[in-house]
């Protein structure tokens, strides 16, 4: 393996032609620069510079550690510029991570105003489930995630920074000609006959929130029919053959629908709380500007849900 130090050695001696020349320019005695050649030329196999009576020059192989040399230092330094201009907060990459109802408004509205202050930046986006995005954060395939302790609670370790970003109250949705659909707000209670719409695939069946909201109301749910996305379970909601709860964050898109309803259900709400996840030491500057952004949005969120 080739040290780059030697590698840059090679380079300013092919260069300048001389050993006296490149030890002037990278400051090491014409010595040191001799025999950091020659070792560079056992680990190479064999002569990288012909002796000449003044200064020296490149052998064919010489030439062709010189060719590779050259790729190696200037992706070096290119690492080293993006890497700087990361840690300052300009250009470079930030990784995004969003479970997938965050993705509905939050994140892409908050992404909107990022890129127009950070155009030189170049934003990736990762969706998946929270516990995932913090395993991918810890590891560092990630540099901010937006995570949530739905449905089954969130667990992180001491690498991983949560600052909280709003609350979402869970709606129920409810086809358009329930008999509940008239209600202002919906007693739990009364729902205690019908069928729930749950995700796929899911947790354990007392670890999700319509369990634990319908435990708290005095009766265990009815599971019907499992289904991934939201948009599926609204579309078995609005053909009568259940109902399901529904983030308020993802309720704009839904209630220009003609064929259901979404009512909150009063004192038997379950909440779940939005986090942004950093990791706990030197986030970078273009991580922080981005939660900056998911703050400034999160708060236009209260302010248009009326809260």
């Amino acid at each position: 393996m080739f040290e780059s130090d030697a590698l840059r050695l090679l380079d300013a001696v092919a260069r300048t032609g001389s050993f006296t020349a490149a030890a002037a320019e990278l400051n090491y005695t014409q010595s040191a620069v001799s025999r950091r050649i020659a070792s560079l030329e056992t680990q190479a196999g064999g002569s990288l510079f012909e002796r000449l009576p003044r200064g020296v020059r490149l052998t064919p192989a010489g030439h062709a550690l010189h060719r590779h040399a050259l790729e190696v230092l200037n992706s070096l330094e290119a690492a080293a510029e993006e890497l700087s201009a990361i840690h300052r907060g300009a250009g470079g990459r930030l990784r995004v991570g969003a479970f997938a109802t965050a993705n509905a408004a939050l994140v892409p509205r908050a992404l909107r105003v990022f890129q127009g202050e950070r155009p030189d930046v170049e934003t990736r986006i990762v969706e998946g489930p929270s516990s995932r995005l913090v395993e991918r954060l810890v590891t560092g395939m990630i540099d901010i995630a937006v995570v949530s302790d739905y449905p089954s609670g969130l667990v992180t370790g001491s690498e991983t920074r949560l600052v909280p970003l709003l609350e979402d109250e869970l709606l129920v949705a409810l086809p358009r000609d329930h008999p509940l659909a008239g209600n202002q707000v919906v007693d739990l209670r009364d729902l205690k006959d019908e069928n729930w719409i749950e995700a796929s695939p899911r947790p354990s069946p007392h670890e999700t929130v319509i369990f634990a909201s319908c435990v708290r109301a005095g009766f265990t749910p009815k599971t019907g029919f499992r289904v991934a996305e939201w948009m599926g379970k609204l579309g078995y909601v609005a053909a009568g053959l259940g109902v399901t709860l529904v983030p308020t964050m993802v309720a704009p898109g839904i209630r220009h629908r003609g064929d259901l309803v979404l009512r909150p259900l009063g004192e038997f709400a379950s909440r779940r709380t939005v986090y942004v996840a950093l990791p706990s030491e030197a986030p970078l500057p273009a991580a922080l500007a981005f939660l900056r952004s998911l703050q400034d949005e999160a708060r236009s969120e209260r302010v248009r849900d009326g809260v």
